[in-house]
């Protein structure tokens, strides 16, 4: 089956912060865009049921640049049954953000550019070709539209996109070795929307990070 060319999309932005998942209190991010906020930027602009997307190439347009946050955070999550709880009791005793406060750390990315390179899979007896959604896509993008404005790792933290840049290249010279990265998250097919995280050893090669696509993991009891 011959490959199509893959898709491409600039983003940029101000800040980004695609944190490391073994950091559970601070917030530290990558080097560089993991692929499932790469796929989370191209479903912003463009996505449909029948389609998914896998994400090929990520390259680093600009030098890496970190820089540290302290921010006030509250602990506790906002639920439905604590608030109601609260309305019960007559609105006393109630949530103290004074007390809930804490502060965090966060180190992040400053003045990012990315261009994401991807494919365009349709789903299982889906009879539609990859090019309908290819062209759908590309004509979004040249006209700045999308579903939900893109992020760079954290919402607060809004990207731009456009067409590539004639000219422009990947960082040449940055090459090193990242580790473990989160490729994604494989969903349990019981619809429980339980998810097991996979991950990859991630170089960086002359700003350019290829990611590999990964076995399907079998159901437990099966070889």
């Amino acid at each position: 089956m011959v490959q199509e060319a893959p898709v491409e999309v600039r983003v940029a932005g101000d800040f980004a912060c695609f944190t490391r998942p073994e950091m559970h209190v601070e917030r530290v991010t990558y080097p560089v865009m993991t692929p499932s906020a790469a796929r989370g930027v191209l479903e912003a602009i463009f996505w449909k049921p029948e389609m998914c997307w896998v994400v090929e190439e990520i390259h680093v347009l600009k030098p890496i640049q970190f820089f540290s946050i302290l921010r006030n955070e509250v602990n506790s999550r906002q639920s439905d049954r604590t608030a109601r709880g609260w309305q019960r009791a007559g609105g006393t005793g109630g949530y103290d953000v004074a007390a809930d406060r804490t502060q965090r750390h966060t180190l992040a990315l400053r003045d990012v550019a990315y261009l994401i390179r991807a494919q365009v899979e349709v789903r299982p007896g889906v009879d539609e070709q990859p090019a309908k959604f290819r062209d759908q896509f590309r004509r979004r993008v040249r006209q700045g539209q999308c579903w939900h404005t893109p992020y760079l790792g954290c919402r607060e933290f809004a990207a731009s996109f456009g067409e590539p840049v004639s000219g422009e290249r990947a960082v040449e010279g940055l090459t090193d070795r990242l580790g473990l990265m989160l490729h994604d998250l494989e969903y349990d097919s019981d619809q429980s929307g339980r998810g097991t995280p996979r991950f990859f050893e991630a170089t960086l090669e002359d700003g350019v990070l290829r990611v590999p696509r990964l076995a399907p993991t079998l159901p437990t009891g099966e070889a």
